[in-house]
């Protein structure tokens, strides 16, 4: 693996026109602020424009020595106060821990705030992230001075909605995605993620011993002696993977956080002593001292007889040190992408891994840029999001035509990059080049965007290319890319060519029925017949379940339903509904196109429903997941029982499940309450014909999956239907929160049922209503009917006995009815001042 790319991240250089020497800076908002050293205690302020020239806006004198300089946004804001709770912490052992481990370092941490005090600032708390401590005998480089911590920063990454839109909210918006810390020795760095969890992402080892280093979203930047060092990161792909954890799947990708890093650039300069970053403008102060003006211009040893007078004369002047504050402005993330790529071609015939290595590089610049709303305005965001689709389409092309393990990312980085089907082709397919060969990847994308009928129609020139392709890669796949969508203009003679060609070797039924499929769209009816009679009924079905676009697939030209389906119909229902939920629930079929076969397949006319469309909607009500889909089967299913039992329709075959087999396997049939059991026991013979239609839809109605708003249009025919109508208004009124209206129904039709509706109905906060409703209502029919009906003395027996319960005697007594026989409350009464008296 090659580390060092020599690409050029840095642009023009000017010097910042400081009058003194610098001891300290930093940049904030397009100032750059210059500490002057100890003896003159000045500050100068310098406006940085574009292209890094800078205007002095003038100075201020301070009241002694600066010692330390940073920029903070004035006004805190809730998400800049996350990230200033965090804190990196040393300690006296040489020990790593990570997150709430922190602790133990037993190392106090107070928080002093330089801002105003407000509001915000009273919830300001320490949380331990990171703590990570060296030794001298724990280091290969073995002095304390080579081990000495000198540089710490963390890098916020914002939230920006998307990892390729741009963000354009403002500051106080902004919501925290990810956190990184980077700490910097002498001869190696160290990058985590501190986010959720926290991780090793990064280690640097460097070249030469370090100065200073400075972390940004895009790079790391070191300095060294007599460098300027640029490094790439991997804050961008470990910011994707936090805004979207499920990246890395057939339709999204990102390059890996344990990339290699690599060295873009190392500038030289005359004795680096500090830097910082602000946008795209690293600022650098060099100071050269004695040693290096004089190393550099040391004579050779012919010359050094002969000017060693001039030396020594001119010792004093050249022995002054000369220092240079620099503004070196990065370039622009499409000119360095761009870059990028043209090296990558350096490496692409050889096929090695450094062409994906450089350009995943490019990728996660992009990224980094596009999730960064710090460098984009309307321009450079549409260029940026060309540039990325780019960057993914060059990345599917390597994953395409390279032999590498990870060829599956050929598919997602190729979706990423918008480019069509046919695209892809052209990029990667030769013209005329019948012996070319066809690595895994390129493959892998083909056979998923066909099977997953892609909305594009490729050519017959390039689906007979893709035939090709198959035939020599993966013949085994030709069987079922032919029956895929997109390739419909595909020749069938060279399709039937190919087939034959594979039948040799590796018959199947689906190879079979392919053929015939073809056949028909040559209109050679013999073949077809020929082919559909070569296998039972039964294996037929096994290959619908294959490859069911063999009978769904209605085109002008193309094969319809009814041809195929009238081969189907002696196979055992129970499979054909198993395969076609199946074909469903992986999105091979539309549920209106599974309802035109069962009803061509059934010769059923568009007014009735076979028996088994029916069952296929209560079989793909076990396993679907779909909202939309559930609240439509459910409509459909109960317009259909109702149906049934409104006309007294009997199936015309016995359904593959009863309502028993629905209520312990699918959620969406809820048990019976007893209460509609009680009603049901006073019906008319009748009913017991189409008991099973009745008891699912009374079971559909009891769960809590069907919207009843929704379905009570199509409950109106059974209004009037005696006990079934009448378990059908009970339980709408209870499902929409009516129950006195539902206690009302009760006590006109069955009074008996009245009692079970209460003890399951009414509980908690309308446990009120059997002393408020259901008791009154009672005792104004005994006073009318007498003793005529025990069914409605038993349930006011059974009510008295709950209400003596639940109320004191006082509130009971106030209740009972003043022209009741006292005999027959008085028992009830007894029970509540007894129950009172041992409470």
């Amino acid at each position: 693996m090659v580390q060092l790319y020599n690409l050029h991240p840095f642009g023009s250089q000017r010097v910042v026109p400081c009058k003194q020497e610098p001891a300290h800076f930093c940049c904030g908002r397009d100032v750059l602020f210059v500490a002057s050293t100890a003896a003159s205690c000045r500050v100068e302020v310098f406006a940085v424009r574009d292209q890094g020239l800078c205007e002095p806006l003038g100075s201020f004198a301070t009241l002694g020595p600066v010692l330390r300089m940073a920029h903070s946004q004035a006004g805190p804001s809730k998400d800049n106060l996350q990230l200033e709770l965090d804190e990196f912490i040393i300690c006296q052992k040489p020990v790593e821990l990570l997150g709430e481990e922190c602790k133990l370092c037993e190392i106090p941490i107070t928080l002093e705030s330089t801002e105003l005090p407000t509001e915000d600032t009273k919830h300001f708390q320490v949380q331990y992230l990171l703590f990570r401590h060296f030794t001298p005998d724990q280091s290969p480089f073995g002095f304390c001075e080579e081990t000495k911590l000198h540089s710490v920063q963390l890098l916020p990454v914002y939230q920006t909605g998307s990892s390729v839109t741009a963000h354009e909210e403002t500051e106080n918006k902004r919501e925290l995605l990810s956190l990184f810390c980077f700490f910097s020795l002498p001869h190696v760095g160290y990058l985590y993620s501190v986010g959720n969890v926290v991780e090793l992402i990064s280690t640097y080892q460097y070249s030469e011993k370090s100065e200073q280093a400075v972390l940004t979203p895009q790079f790391l930047h070191v300095i060294t002696s007599e460098n300027l060092q640029c490094f790439t990161v991997r804050c961008s792909a470990a910011a994707a993977r936090d805004e979207d954890p499920y990246i890395d799947t057939t339709v999204k990708a990102c390059p890996p956080v344990t990339l290699d890093v690599c060295t873009l650039r190392m500038q030289l300069f005359i004795g680096p002593r500090a830097i910082c970053h602000f946008k795209n403008h690293i600022i650098l102060f060099t100071k050269a001292v004695t040693e290096d003006i004089t190393e550099r211009r040391k004579p050779t040893r012919r010359m050094l007889s002969r000017k060693a007078d001039s030396i020594k004369s001119r010792t004093n002047s050249e022995s002054e040190p000369g220092w240079n504050l620099y503004i070196i402005n990065t370039v622009s993330t499409i000119q360095l992408y761009r870059e990028m790529v043209d090296y990558s071609r350096t490496y692409e015939n050889v096929k090695t891994k450094s062409c994906i290595h450089l350009l995943s590089e490019a990728h996660l610049l992009v990224r980094a840029a596009l999730m960064d709303p710090c460098f984009l305005n309307s321009d450079e965001k549409e260029e940026l999001l060309t540039a990325f689709r780019e960057s993914c389409a060059f990345l599917g092309d390597c994953y395409s035509r390279f032999d590498t393990k990870d060829y599956h990312l050929a598919l997602p980085y190729y979706r990423m990059s918008g480019l069509s089907m046919a695209e892809v082709l052209k990029r990667l397919v030769s013209e005329g080049d019948e012996m070319q060969t066809y690595e895994r990847g390129f493959v892998f994308y083909l056979t998923h965007s066909l099977n997953e009928d892609l909305n594009e129609e490729l050519s017959k020139e390039s689906a007979n290319k893709v035939l090709q392709i198959f035939h020599l890669a993966d013949p085994v796949q030709l069987p079922h890319i032919l029956c895929s969508t997109c390739m419909r203009n595909v020749s069938p003679l060279t399709a039937v060519n190919y087939l034959q060609k594979i039948e040799k070797t590796m018959p199947s039924v689906v190879l079979t029925l392919t053929k015939a499929f073809m056949a028909l769209k040559m209109g050679d009816l013999v073949m077809y017949e020929h082919e559909m009679d070569s296998y039972k009924e039964t294996v037929l079905a096994c290959g619908f379940a294959g490859q069911p676009k063999l009978l769904m697939q209605r085109k002008e030209g193309v094969v319809t339903p009814t041809e195929f389906a009238v081969h189907l119909k002696e196979v055992q229902p129970g499979l054909l509904v198993a395969a076609t939920v199946a074909l469903h629930e992986n999105s091979k079929i539309e549920l209106e196109e599974a309802d035109t076969f069962f009803k061509i397949l059934c010769s059923n006319s568009e007014n009735t429903v076979p028996q088994l469309l029916m069952d296929f909607w209560e079989a793909l009500l076990v396993v679907c997941s779909q909202e939309e889909v559930l609240q439509e089967l459910l409509l459909r299913v109960t317009s259909q029982y109702v149906w049934r039992i409104s006309k007294q329709q009997l199936p015309e075959t016995k359904p593959l499940k009863t309502a028993e087999d629905l209520i312990n396997s699918c959620k969406h049939y809820g048990l019976i309450f007893p209460w509609i059991t009680s009603i049901m026991s006073v019906g008319s013979p009748s009913d017991k014909d189409y008991h099973e239609d009745i008891s699912k839809l009374q079971s559909l109605l009891c769960s809590q999956s069907i919207d009843i708003a929704s379905a009570l249009p199509l409950l109106e025919p059974l209004s009037e239907a005696g006990s079934i109508g009448l378990a059908v208004r009970v339980l709408c009124s209870t499902r929409l929160g009516q129950h006195e209206q539902a206690l009302d129904q009760l006590l006109r039709g069955s009074p008996a049922a009245a009692v079970l509706y209460a003890q399951h109905e009414l509980k908690d906060e309308r446990r009120a209503m059997w002393w408020n409703k259901l008791l009154p209502e009672l005792c104004k029919k005994a006073r009318l009917l007498g003793t005529d009906c025990p069914v409605l003395i038993s349930a006011l027996k059974e009510t008295l006995s709950v209400v003596a319960t639940e109320l004191e005697l006082r509130d009971f007594l106030s209740l009972l009815p003043e022209d009741g026989a006292a005999a027959f409350f008085l028992p009830h009464l007894l029970h509540c001042s007894q129950r009172k008296l041992l409470t």
